[in-house]
């Protein structure tokens, strides 16, 4: 089974938290166990999952990005300015696979998954959610 979660983001970097939107797809499924898949198909933009108790986990991630990829240095820049972008995105990384039990997602109690937005803000912008169930033979 295959979902879109589609929407806009507001500011350049950002993580908007898409924790309920996957479990609601998880639940529609059915899938009592198996792996869920969380993709963004954009070069400047990731998936991670992480705290969403302290918000200032999010502002620290894209702080401690900033602070490891300068903006406005690279080859990249001179076509549209956002190298910086494609490189976070490639650092965190685009997708996420988080085990499914009693058709719920396996999270720790302190995590939630994240869109990371690195290059906003945008419309359109678009995660991906495979369910794979388990395989039914058992060895």
């Amino acid at each position: 089974m295959i979902r879109n979660i589609v929407f806009s983001t507001t500011n350049r970097e950002e993580l908007i938290d898409i924790t309920e939107r996957v479990n609601a797809i998880v639940k529609e499924s059915g899938i009592d166990e198996g792996i869920c898949l969380v993709y963004a198909p954009h070069a400047s933009a990731a998936i991670t999952i992480n705290e969403n108790a302290d918000p200032n986990i999010q502002a620290d991630i894209t702080d401690a990005l900033d602070k490891i990829v300068a903006r406005g240095v690279w080859r990249h820049d001179k076509v549209d300015g956002n190298a910086d972008s494609h490189i976070k995105a490639s650092i965190i990384g685009s997708d996420r696979m988080i085990p499914v039990k009693d058709n719920r997602l396996m999270l720790g109690r302190w995590q939630d998954i994240f869109f990371v937005e690195l290059d906003g803000p945008r419309e359109g912008r678009k995660v991906i959610v495979q369910l794979l169930p388990a395989s039914r033979d058992k060895p």
